[in-house]
């Protein structure tokens, strides 16, 4: 049995592993490999952003996910107490003054969060945007791997 097929998109021949999985398709795979859908899923996001934000913030609004949302948090908090003990000094700290918000310390921009290398130490944080927030925790995740 031939377990390869060609990418309609990139006419490469690829095994099936390589296409996502489709019943109504005959072979039960996807005309497109995954290499391309991804490819063209991170277009349409890119050339779209400001109607895919919209659909995002109106379906995390809705019953189930709220109330899946307040399971997911409960279940963070109870991993590691620590963690959110630290989170609310760094909040409470931000709201009496003693802490000052800090633009990234890895890129500049001035929408940054803190970010704790040690939750026992609970002020001592890096002021971190988004994206090099989830870097640091992949550097770390990575490490821990080694």
């Amino acid at each position: 049995m031939d377990r390869s097929k060609v990418c309609f998109k990139c006419n490469c021949i690829k095994q099936l592993d390589d296409f996502y999985a489709h019943p109504q398709m005959k072979d039960g795979r996807l005309n497109k490999c995954k290499e391309c859908t991804k490819k063209d899923a991170h277009t349409h996001r890119e050339n779209n952003i400001d109607k895919i934000r919209e659909y995002d913030r109106n379906r995390s609004k809705l019953a189930h996910r709220i109330s899946q949302n307040t399971e997911i948090n409960r279940a963070w908090r109870e991993e590691d107490k620590r963690r959110h003990r630290a989170h609310s000094a760094v909040r409470r700290a931000i709201l009496k003054g003693v802490l000052v918000r800090q633009q990234c310390e890895r890129c500049g921009n001035p929408k940054s969060v803190a970010h704790h290398e040690d939750y026992d130490k609970q002020l001592d944080v890096m002021w971190l945007c988004q994206p090099c927030h989830k870097d640091r925790h992949k550097e770390i995740n990575l490490r821990r791997e080694a």
